[in-house]
């Protein structure tokens, strides 16, 4: 298995680890402990958007290496992941600075989605890893443009 993939993987499952540890702590009313997983489970998913752009720009990302009559549908899965992620960071930028300013009405509004769509992004990530990495070989890299437009193939 490859190191650079897995160690990225490993942040956003932590990071997705934080953020339902975080939401559970909420509930409970425990404010302070739910900032800090929340804001460590923040730091966990930065380093992951970073590893994972730096691994796109250093080596490319690497080709979906299944049957090709999975190809489409792991192509639309990976759009679909992609999509949800990239709202999630989004809603999670939001969603922490209004904690950090004090609007806690519209951080609690908020903060139930962000923390929803990141852990379907984070389970969705996880099988897309399991995809390339683990079901089946890896298959060669390729750039970030032709592996979204492509499907990590063809």
């Amino acid at each position: 298995m490859q190191v650079w993939p897995a160690l990225n993987e490993g942040f956003m499952i932590v990071s997705a680890l934080l953020v339902a540890t975080g939401w559970i702590f909420i509930r409970r009313g425990q404010r302070e402990i739910h900032k800090t997983l929340m804001l460590t489970g923040a730091a966990f998913a930065t380093a992951f958007f970073i590893s994972y752009v730096l691994r796109t720009l250093l080596v490319g990302d690497t080709t979906f290496n299944g049957p090709v009559k999975y190809r489409l549908a792991y192509t639309i899965f990976l759009q679909a992941h992609a999509t949800l992620a990239t709202v999630a960071a989004v809603l999670g930028i939001v969603t922490i600075r209004r904690a950090l300013l004090g609007r806690f009405a519209l951080h609690r509004r908020i903060g139930p989605w962000t923390a929803t769509i990141w852990l379907v992004a984070a389970a969705s990530g996880l099988m897309v890893f399991l995809l390339l990495y683990v079901f089946y070989s890896p298959g060669p890299t390729t750039n970030l443009f032709r592996a979204i437009s492509l499907g990590h193939g063809g």
